[in-house]
C-alpha cells in the first residue's frame, strides 16, 4: 500500500466516539505554519543585501505567494474536496517545505529567481491548498458553529507572523553573530539566510504532520449530539441544500461575496503593507518622527494580534448575528473608522492604534468568516472548492491594496518626509472602497433551486 493510498478520505473517516475538539488542532498546526508569509519582512532588508537589488524586486515574492495562493486554491479546490483534507495537508506540506529548500539554493547560488520559483511559486502552491484543505472538513464537524470552527484554524494563519517573527530573529542571530535583531538596520549573512531557510522548510513540515496524522472526516450521516439541521431552516440566507463548485460560480452570490472580500481585504491590506512606516509619518513634525522604529515595529505586532483576534471573535459573532449583518459591520463600520483615521487619527497616538487595530481584526474576521457564509449559501457539498475559487478575490486585493496606498503615497513626497496629511487621498479611497463592499453584500439572496444539486436534495430531505 502506498503512502497517499494511506492518505485517500475513505481511510481517514472517524471512529465511533472521536471527539470534534481533536480537529481544530490539527488545521491550526498547517495555518501557523503557513502563516509565516506575513513574516517575510524580517529577512527583507538582509535579502536586500544579498542580492544588491532593490525593495521592489525582494518585495515581489510574497507578492507572488499570494497570488499562487489564491491561483492554486481556486485550481486544486475541487482536488481537495475529492481527495480529503489529510491528503491535502500532505501535500501542502510538502510544496511549503520544498519552496523554502529550492529558496534556500537560491540564496546559496544568489539566483533571485529561483527564491521566485521556490518560496514564490512552489510555496505558494503549499499556501494555497494549505489554507483550504482543512475547512470543508471543519464546516462538516461543527454545522452547529460554523463560524467558531473556522475562525479558529483561520486564527492561525494572522498569528503565524507572531511565532514565525522572533522566531525566524533569533534563528538568524544564532547563524550569524553579527545579526542583530534588535537593530532594524542589521542584516545577515547569506549563509545566515540559506541555514534559516532549511530550518524552516524541515521545521515546518514536521509540524504540519501532526495535522495530517490527526486530521478526521465525520462518518457518513454523523452530527453533534442535540442538534437537529431542521433548525438551519430557521436562519435567513442558510440554505440546506448543496450547491456544487461548478455550478456556485454561475450565481450571483458568488460573485457578489467575491466583490465583498475584495473590498474588504483591500482596505486591510492597504494598511497592513504600510504600517510601520505609516505610524511614524502620522507622527513626524519638522521632519522628525515622534515615533522610533522600535515602536513601529510593536506596532506591527499589535496590528498582528487585532487581526489574529478579529478571526476568531468576530467569525464567532456571527454564528449569533448571522453571516450578513457581520460583513455590515465590517464594511460599514470599517468606512466610519477609515474617516476618522483620516481625519483624526493624528491627534494621538492611543486613537491612531486603536482605529487601525480594530481596522485589521475587521480584516482578519472577514477571512475567517467567508467559509461559513459559503456554507450559509451554497451548503456543505463542496464548500472547500467554493472557498478556493473566491479566494482569488484575495490574490487581486493583494495587488490592488498596496497599489492604491503605494501610488498616492507616491505621489506625495518620498517615503521618510510624509505626514498625516499624505494619507488622506489614499484613506478616503478605501472608504469609497468598503462602500462598494457594504451595497454588495446588502444585496446578496438565497442561491435560486435551480442551481441545487437535486439528488443530494433528496439526500437531506431523507
Amino acid at each position: 500500500m502506498s503512502l497517499l493510498t494511506r492518505l485517500d478520505r475513505e481511510r481517514s473517516v472517524a471512529p465511533p466516539g472521536f471527539s470534534r475538539w481533536l480537529i481544530p488542532p490539527a488545521a491550526l498546526s498547517v495555518h501557523l505554519c503557513i502563516g509565516q508569509v506575513y513574516a517575510t519582512s524580517v529577512y527583507k532588508n538582509s535579502f536586500v543585501s544579498h542580492f544588491e537589488t532593490s525593495q521592489t524586486a525582494i518585495g515581489i515574492i510574497f507578492s507572488i505567494a499570494i497570488v499562487m495562493l489564491g491561483l492554486s486554491a481556486a485550481v486544486g479546490g475541487t482536488w481537495v474536496e475529492k481527495n480529503g483534507p489529510r491528503k491535502a495537508m500532505f501535500v501542502s506540506a510538502s510544496f511549503w517545505a520544498a519552496g523554502f529548500l529550492v529558496g534556500a539554493l537560491g540564496i546559496a547560488t544568489k539566483q533571485l529567481w529561483l527564491v521566485y520559483l521556490g518560496y514564490g511559486v512552489i510555496g505558494g502552491i503549499g499556501l494555497g491548498i494549505g489554507y483550504i484543505s482543512p475547512v470543508s472538513t471543519l464546516i462538516k464537524w461543527f454545522p452547529d458553529r460554523p463560524g467558531l470552527a473556522t475562525g479558529l484554524a483561520i486564527m492561525g494563519f494572522g498569528g503565524g507572523a507572531l511565532v514565525a517573527s522572533p522566531a525566524s530573529r533569533q534563528l538568524l542571530s544564532f547563524y550569524d553573530e553579527g545579526y542583530d535583531p534588535n537593530v532594524a538596520t542589521s542584516v545577515a549573512s547569506g549563509g545566515a539566510l540559506v541555514a534559516l531557510f532549511l530550518t524552516l522548510g524541515i521545521a515546518y513540515f514536521v509540524i504540519m504532520m501532526f495535522g495530517v496524522a490527526n486530521i478526521r472526516v465525520p462518518a457518513e450521516g454523523w452530527r453533534p449530539d442535540g442538534w437537529d439541521p431542521a433548525t438551519v431552516k430557521e436562519k435567513p440566507l442558510v440554505t440546506t441544500a448543496s450547491v456544487s463548485a461548478a455550478n456556485a460560480i454561475k450565481t450571483r452570490a458568488f460573485w457578489l461575496l467575491w466583490i465583498v472580500l475584495f473590498c474588504n481585504v483591500t482596505a486591510g491590506i492597504g494598511i497592513l503593507e504600510q504600517a510601520s512606516p505609516m505610524i511614524q509619518d502620522f507622527f513626524r513634525s519638522n521632519g522628525v518622527s515622534s515615533v522610533s522604529v522600535a515602536a513601529a515595529g510593536g506596532f506591527v505586532g499589535v496590528l498582528s494580534l487585532f487581526n489574529m483576534a478579529g478571526r476568531f471573535a468576530w467569525s464567532s459573532t456571527s454564528d449569533v448575528i448571522g453571516r450578513k449583518p457581520i460583513y455590515m459591520v465590517y464594511l460599514g463600520v470599517g468606512m466610519v473608522l477609515y474617516l476618522l483615521l483620516a481625519t483624526v487619527g493624528d491627534a494621538a497616538t492611543a486613537l491612531f492604534v486603536i482605529l487601525a487595530g480594530i481596522i485589521l481584526s475587521f480584516y482578519g474576521g472577514g477571512f475567517a468568516t467567508v467559509p461559513a457564509y459559503l456554507r450559509d449559501l451554497f451548503g456543505t457539498y463542496q464548500v472547500g472548492a467554493i472557498h478556493g475559487r473566491l479566494l482569488t478575490a484575495w490574490s487581486a486585493a493583494g495587488v490592488a491594496g498596496p497599489l492604491i496606498i503605494n501610488g498616492f503615497l507616491d505621489a506625495q513626497g518620498k517615503p521618510g518626509t510624509l505626514t498625516s496629511s499624505a494619507y488622506q487621498p489614499a484613506l478616503f479611497t478605501m472608504v469609497g472602497v468598503l462602500a462598494v463592499g457594504f451595497i454588495a453584500n446588502l444585496v446578496i439572496r438565497p442561491v435560486p433551486s435551480r442551481y441545487h444539486e437535486p439528488a443530494l436534495e433528496k439526500e437531506v430531505a431523507a
